[in-house]
């Protein structure tokens, strides 16, 4: 039969010219780097191709992995007595000097409105939480709820958030002497190959959970129209971390897919990180995997391949 004849044949092999398979296994990962390539996806270590068909969990960020990252503003809640135009304005200068999405929305902002971006003076970044800087010899405090907390301000704005994020809004809080004068939407598109991604991985007995550091609302509403059974929201990038450690000491093997400088940390920590080509150098350089394409259908095709 088949199998005896197939035993029979590589018994045979390994005696009189091991050589044949010394030759194989480099014969076989240069076959799969090619594959790979051809399908958009960089590997730089020949050991994720061995690897990649272990994996039984995958952890995707949310903005610029399972969306677009290109971020449009939804909704203005002003509080405060400038114009839409003044706020944004302000909002846009100390956002113009990050790298991040939602920082991009409010510069192309004020570039289609061609309104200037005036001067920043003290710029710093709170991570995992959002930016200050000083405009007008105000200081202005950027960022999501948690911002609130770390400043000591009071957030009487909860239920306007929920009603955004409902909405599938990032919430932006805008605040200035001690206290909220605006609340920003920003909305972004969910990629269109994502759902069917989630899919093939379910199919493939692997695990899909959404890691963000947006609010739960908007997460549940993404990860639901997606087919993500766990969404964990409100995460400072070392949770992220820890999340993924966590993870690998239950015994799973976990690969994490994400763009950012955020990221970085849980790219490194899973056992294969992947960045998709838009996302940041650091993100890049932090990961094992480059899909050159954008194309979140390279995931299955990677497993596959191994």
């Amino acid at each position: 039969n088949l199998e005896t004849a197939i035993t029979t044949f590589v018994t045979i092999l390994v005696i009189a010219c091991p050589c044949s398979l010394g030759l194989a296994t480099p014969l076989a990962i240069i076959v799969s780097e090619g594959l790979c390539a051809s399908n958009g996806i960089l590997i730089k270590k020949s050991e994720i191709l061995e690897n990649a068909q272990k994996t039984n969990v995958m952890i995707f960020d949310k903005t610029g992995t399972l969306t677009y990252g290109k971020l449009k503003i939804s909704e203005i809640k002003n509080y405060s007595e400038m114009t839409n135009n003044e706020l944004l304005q302000i909002v846009g200068s100390i956002e113009s000097k990050t790298t991040h999405p939602i920082g991009k929305a409010f510069v192309d902002y004020l570039e289609e409105n061609k309104i200037s971006k005036l001067e920043v003076k003290e710029f710093g970044n709170v991570t995992g939480y959002g930016i200050i800087g000083k405009v007008n010899n105000k200081k202005t405090i950027i960022g999501n709820s948690k911002i609130l907390e770390s400043y000591n301000i009071k957030n009487n704005y909860e239920q306007e958030e929920k009603e955004l994020a409902r909405k599938g809004n990032s919430i932006i809080y805008v605040v200035q002497d001690e206290k909220v004068i605006a609340l920003i939407g920003v909305n972004d598109i969910v990629r269109k190959e994502a759902k069917e991604v989630i899919k093939n991985l379910a199919n493939m007995k692997i695990e899909t959970v959404m890691l963000t550091g947006d609010n739960k609302e908007t997460a549940e509403k993404i990860a639901n129209e997606l087919g993500i059974k766990r969404a964990i929201a409100n995460v400072l990038p070392k949770e992220k971390s820890s999340t993924i450690k966590q993870l690998k000491e239950e015994n799973k093997f976990v690969m994490m897919c994400g763009d950012g400088i955020n990221d970085s940390p849980a790219l490194a920590n899973s056992d294969i990180g992947v960045s998709v080509n838009s996302g940041t150098d650091i993100a890049m350089d932090s990961s094992d995997v480059i899909l050159t394409k954008n194309d979140l259908n390279s995931i299955t095709k990677l497993i596959n391949i191994s």
